[in-house]
């Protein structure tokens, strides 16, 4: 590895992970509130729908919490490591960036020990809109999306390529 591609590494890795880590607390912090927004926007249109999910409120907010540290966990290892990486190293990757968004989260309900803290109630009141909580809860599909987009259109250029090269 070059010199200025490791300096380069070295300043954005931080960069990168001080950004994904408050997406993965917030996502920690934050997802109940949005379900429970959107399922309550639900309730309005489908009753019967809207009981179902909250009664299987625990799971929703699971799934929404893992979708989010998957898409993390697997745009982090080829950022730092490049696409030829080993299935240990994301494993490793993935576990650290789990457990530490859970002892912070942790961490930050000791801190304050149930009491309530205005900063953070002004963010979770953002959350109860159910457009933003939609949004919210729809980003990392949506960048999972475009990464699939992007790596096949990337994919197919090269294919062309090498097909026009091989003539």
């Amino acid at each position: 590895m070059e010199l200025s591609n490791f300096g380069k590494l070295a300043f954005i890795t931080p960069l990168y992970l001080s950004f994904v880590w408050i997406l993965m607390i917030s996502y920690q912090l934050f997802t109940q509130t949005a379900v429970v927004a959107v399922v309550g926007t639900i309730d309005l249109f489908w009753p019967a729908i809207s009981a179902w999910l909250l009664s299987q409120i625990d799971i929703i907010v699971f799934v929404f919490a893992f979708t989010w540290v998957f898409v993390l966990s697997s745009v982090i290892p080829t950022v730092i490591l490049g696409k030829n990486r080993g299935v240990l190293i994301q494993f490793l990757v993935v576990l650290t960036l789990t457990f530490i968004s859970f002892i912070i989260q942790e961490g930050v309900l000791a801190t304050f020990e149930g009491k309530t803290v205005a900063q953070i109630l002004n963010i979770a009141a953002t959350f109860t809109n159910p457009v933003f909580a939609l949004g919210y809860l729809s980003a990392p599909y949506i960048l999972m999306l475009a990464l699939d987009l992007h790596s096949r259109k990337t994919r197919s250029k090269k294919l062309a390529s090498y097909k026009i090269y091989k003539i």
